[in-house]
């Protein structure tokens, strides 16, 4: 597994820099003045900062990218990484410098000097964040990360400012770990232990088994699984660090290990992404790490529902009618449109036992959300203006892409069935529209709710700021953050 680069804040001392190893970087603002350290290396390097600052390559660079001086003369390091942030970075900026140095440092240790930024604890998530890897099953493996040692004015405030920052990169790491696994690895009952793992954290666990869900009603959850040999399980995982009494925030995750489409069968190409639908269970997996790793003062709930959509003998089939949870009928008219059939069971479960002061569901459920907004944002879908509110303020101070989506009578209508209470799929247009829509209809009238399809965010080709390509974790730092502005308690 992917393990975080251990970080750790000294005070500035510039005559370590001699014997420095790996490489060192240094942040030097767009006046080009430079820090004590930064002159002091200067010195040292015989004038290659300097130089390198009056170059044309320098004046091109943007802020927060990283120029680079190889085997720099008077220095032990192989590198010094020079970065251009102003004094007062944003905490984008001062994350995608860390993150560029992560990228440029590799598997090499790192000496950072911060002290002409006032944001190293945002550099330093940078860091964590963008220096990920998962080689779990390759021969051979990556080099191990080497530590990375923030030199800082104050260096015991910017290690306690980076302490919950780190506790949610962890986090991320985590479910970026449990999407990037295939899944003959990380089936319904590895998921399971692994999620069981964070009562080390404090967090309680709970596994309910297909015959508990028979006797609770599943119906819905349990017909998408009943086609696979892997058993179909609920795992709820709650923490409770808020006041004894107060409704938690319920996050319920889609976690469907796999996904043929069922007898609906996908296409061939590319089916092998779909080891990442169990996207949304994942990124409640890793709030739950982060909020117990931080010990937030919040009660949050997590429930994620675990099953794998194959086609056999015994799988659900078009045209099918099953009864859900709720007891509202169902018409499977593609057995491919399963995820929301794992959550309308799961998001009534949480709702009947849990009480909870709001649900938040999420899932890579359609590709229509691709279609509409690519790989940029997600789709938030909601009943409540002021939760919705909250989420996107804290999906944009995290830069994690949000879009709100419409809801309305018209695209609950295209869900009429001739045969139940409804029909699983509303046809090609509007296709993300009516899976939320769908999932409405298992929302109690009081209940603040919100919808987010991760399909186009959840796992991407390419590299981006703050991740690799492959899973990105994308939901536990804007998540997090909610929790912490609406629903944590200061002491």
């Amino acid at each position: 597994m992917a393990e975080l680069r251990a970080l750790t804040f000294v005070p500035v001392d510039t005559d370590a820099l001699t014997t420095a190893q790996g490489r060192i970087a240094v942040f030097v603002t767009p006046d080009l003045k430079l820090s004590a350290g930064a002159r002091r290396l200067n010195r040292l390097t015989k004038g290659a900062l300097a130089r390198a600052t009056a170059s044309e390559a320098w004046d091109k660079l943007s802020e927060g990218k990283v120029m680079t001086i190889a085997w720099p003369a008077g220095l032990e390091a192989e590198a010094v990484d020079m970065v251009k942030l102003p004094r007062r970075p944003s905490h984008e900026l001062a994350r995608k410098a860390g993150a560029a140095l992560a990228v440029a440092a590799g598997s090499a240790p790192m000496t950072v000097l911060v002290e002409g930024t006032n944001r190293p604890e945002e550099i330093a998530l940078g860091v964590a964040l963008r220096g990920y890897g998962f080689d779990d099953h390759k021969t051979k493996k990556d080099d191990p990360r080497g530590a990375a040692t923030f030199m800082c004015a104050k260096p015991e405030e910017a290690e306690a400012a980076a302490v919950p920052r780190i506790a949610v990169a962890e986090g991320v790491h985590f479910t970026r770990n449990l999407v990037n696994e295939p899944a003959n690895v990380l089936t319904t009952t590895e998921f399971a232990k692994r999620l069981e793992a964070l009562r080390d954290l404090g967090v309680e666990v709970e596994v309910l088994e297909e015959d508990k869900l028979e006797k609770l009603g599943m119906r819905a959850l349990l017909c998408v699984g009943q086609g696979s040999a892997s058993p179909s399980k609920v795992v709820i995982l709650r923490w409770k660090g808020g006041a004894k009494g107060d409704a938690p925030l319920a996050l319920i995750g889609k976690g469907v290990v796999f996904d043929t489409g069922g007898i609906s069968l996908k296409p061939a190409a590319g089916m092998e992404d779909m080891t990442m639908d169990m996207g949304g269970a994942g990124v409640v997996a890793g709030v739950m790490h982060a909020v117990a790793k931080r010990k937030a003062k919040a009660n949050v709930v997590g429930m994620v529902g675990l099953v794998e959509n194959m086609p056999s003998g015994n799988a659900v089939r078009p045209g099918d009618v099953v009864a859900s949870m709720k007891g509202d009928t169902i018409e499977v008219v593609n057995t491919d449109a399963e995820g929301r059939l794992v959550l309308c069971d799961v998001m009534w479960h949480a709702q009947e036992t849990e009480k909870p002061a709001a649900m938040i569901d999420l899932a890579t459920l359609t590709g229509a959300c691709i279609v509409a907004l690519g790989y940029e944002k997600a789709a938030v879908y909601s009943n409540d203006e002021p939760l919705a509110g909250a989420f996107l303020k804290a999906a944009e101070a995290e830069n994690e892409g949000a879009w709100r989506m419409p809801l309305g009578q018209a695209y609950d209508d295209m869900l009429k069935s001739p045969v139940a209470d409804m029909k699983n799929v509303g046809g090609r247009p509007a296709g993300s529209v009516t899976a939320a829509q769908f999932l409405k209809r298992f929302v109690k009238d009081d209940m603040p709710w919100i919808h987010l399809d991760i399909a186009g965010v959840a796992h991407v080709k390419t590299d981006l700021d703050l991740s690799p390509k492959g899973a990105t974790g994308w939901g536990v730092r804007a998540l997090d953050r909610l929790i912490a502005d609406k629903f944590e308690k200061a002491e």
